[in-house]
């Protein structure tokens, strides 16, 4: 029996080909120390199809992984789409991970060349001798000087297309490929095929979503080599927006600077960086009139961050995800009755996680796999089913704890859902504090603490004790401001009013930084080994 409809591979070259058909003069611009580079969509294709000629004149085959070790640039972002589109998956390797693990997932994937920006290959020489792999390193110049060595210069690769044509590609191959942040044991891999990123790209640019259209223009802080860059280059290219890459490492005025120049209108990063840049944003030393909307994942955003960025006008958009959902699974916005609502009861619903994205179905479940009441206390973790969620880890014999019996997966998080259907995130599961029996949320300890005037950044952990089972400690940065200002009597007094007594931290302590994941995210698995020894309870 015939199909209704065309059989129609949904791939990556239908996102390319619509970008540099339909909006050839859109630019793509680069910032950094070394100067801006800009270019069209135009230029951005043709120096896509001349890789794509040259990967496969060097022997580049179908399922090869070709691996990425770089910042966010327009060299990096040609990658996306040349790999792919050759039948061949890109690894983007997350350049902040510990040697130890960049040298297991460059193995576990079984690269073949690694393209690195000048800078980092120093490091990456360092680890040749564990790589099995690695034929060849691929030199891509960021101005550092840095001593390129024996690796081939990426500019020699794109001589001439030969007249390429990209070959047939099936919509379920690998395009890409990423590895989680490794938080607890070694990072597992997730494939992700053409179809579940096209679809994701269909996904994030609607209205109800993340809303990126051709009008946009976009700065992606989040790196390209975590989830790659939340899917926004592939999102941005489909609907034709501007696109703009923050260059190597780059600093707080980098950002600043092209965000105004370049009338960026939505910015997408973790709370940390928008923690910083806001002291900046409000000072009004930048003219930021055309940012009207940052998108923040990664971690919780605390109520008051988002009130400082109402203040200026700017929205702040909540979104969850995970590598192993693409990642966009819900993103955070108003229902139409809602807006009649007070301000108070309207920042409460944005404050949390948000609505499923469509195509993504998500529930609560208990611990025997029954979903619990949508009644917006009842805690359950969630599990998520959808085009682009994951079905197994690559290579990786973990898979089947991660999965449901009926085959959800199991993302970790322990969240509640209310009759609405807005999903608020109260912990990971390993992050909970259970404390005579009842559970204490960290997420929401920390969001309380960092709405005190004189605290910058606050991570809380659980601690041994010998009464309770466990206890909360704080972790708080104080403002510089207020660095001998602030006393644990004055944060339990603001703890007080917004919290239940005895969820209140037994003791605080002060740190001039927090420790930070390779993805931004507070390292509580470090604060927890540093603290370890002094609430060891006795034998």
């Amino acid at each position: 029996m015939r199909s209704t409809m065309m059989e129609y591979p949904l791939t990556l070259h239908h996102v390319f080909e619509r970008g540099t058909t339909l909006f050839p003069e859109q630019e793509i611009v680069t910032g950094g120390a070394g100067g801006t580079h800009r270019y069209t969509y135009r230029d951005f294709g043709a120096r896509v199809r001349r890789l794509a000629a040259g990967l496969s004149r060097m022997g580049v085959r179908p399922g090869d992984r070709i691996a990425t070790f770089a910042w966010n640039t327009y060299r990096h972002h040609e990658l996306y789409f040349a790999v792919p589109m050759i039948g061949a998956v890109l690894h983007t390797v997350n350049i902040r991970l510990f040697h130890d693990q960049i040298s297991h997932i460059v193995d576990h994937a079984g690269d073949r060349m690694i393209f690195a920006d000048r800078s980092l290959l120093p490091l990456l020489r360092d680890l040749r001798p564990t790589f099995s792999s690695v034929e060849r390193f691929v030199s891509m110049e960021d101005g550092s000087g840095a001593d390129a060595g024996d690796a081939l210069d990426y500019e020699a690769i794109l001589a001439d297309d030969d007249g390429f044509a990209f070959p047939t590609v099936g919509e379920d191959e690998a395009a890409t490929m990423c590895y989680t942040s490794g938080t607890t044991g070694h990072p597992k891999g997730v494939l992700y095929s053409h179809r579940a990123l096209v679809l994701h790209s269909f996904g994030a640019a609607m209205a109800d979503s993340l809303a990126l259209s051709r009008l946009d223009t976009c700065l992606a802080i989040v790196p390209m080599f975590h989830v790659n860059a939340w899917g926004m280059p592939f999102t941005n290219t489909f609907v034709g927006a501007k696109q703009v890459h923050a260059g190597v490492a780059p600093k707080p005025e980098t950002l600043l600077s092209l965000l105004e120049q370049e009338g960026v209108t939505i910015a997408a990063g973790v709370p940390t960086i928008f923690l910083g840049l806001q002291p900046a944003i409000a000072s009004r030393k930048y003219d930021l009139s055309r940012l009207k909307r940052i998108v923040i994942g990664g971690s919780a955003v605390p109520p008051s961050l988002m009130e400082a960025y109402d203040r200026l006008g700017i929205t702040i958009v909540h979104a969850w995800g995970m590598t192993e959902t693409t990642p966009l699974g819900l993103v955070g916005g108003l229902k139409s009755h809602l807006l009649e609502r007070g301000p108070a009861e309207q920042l409460a619903y944005r404050l949390r996680q948000g609505l499923p994205v469509p195509g993504i179905e998500l529930k609560a479940v208990d611990a025997d796999g029954r979903e619990v009441p949508r009644d917006g206390r009842t805690m359950g973790e969630l599990v998520a089913r959808g085009p682009w969620v994951t079905a197994a880890y690559y290579d990786d014999p973990r898979t089947a704890d991660s999965f449901t019996p009926d085959g959800w997966f199991r993302t970790g998080d322990v969240v509640t859902i209310d009759g609405e259907g807005y999903v608020q995130i109260a912990d990971r599961t390993k992050d909970l504090i259970k404390s005579g029996g009842e559970w204490i949320s960290s997420v929401e300890l920390e969001n309380a603490l960092m709405a005190h005037p004189k605290v910058l950044e606050a991570a809380v952990v659980a601690m041994p004790d010998q009464k309770w089972g466990e206890r909360p400690l704080a972790c708080v940065v104080p403002r510089p401001e207020a660095k001998d200002e602030i006393d644990d009597q004055e944060l339990s007094e603001h703890l007080r009013a917004r919290v239940a007594k005895w969820w209140l931290p037994d003791r605080y302590v002060y740190l001039d930084e927090l420790p930070k994941t390779s993805v931004g995210k507070f390292d509580k698995k470090v604060l927890r080994q540093r603290f370890a020894a002094e609430f060891t309870l006795p034998s």
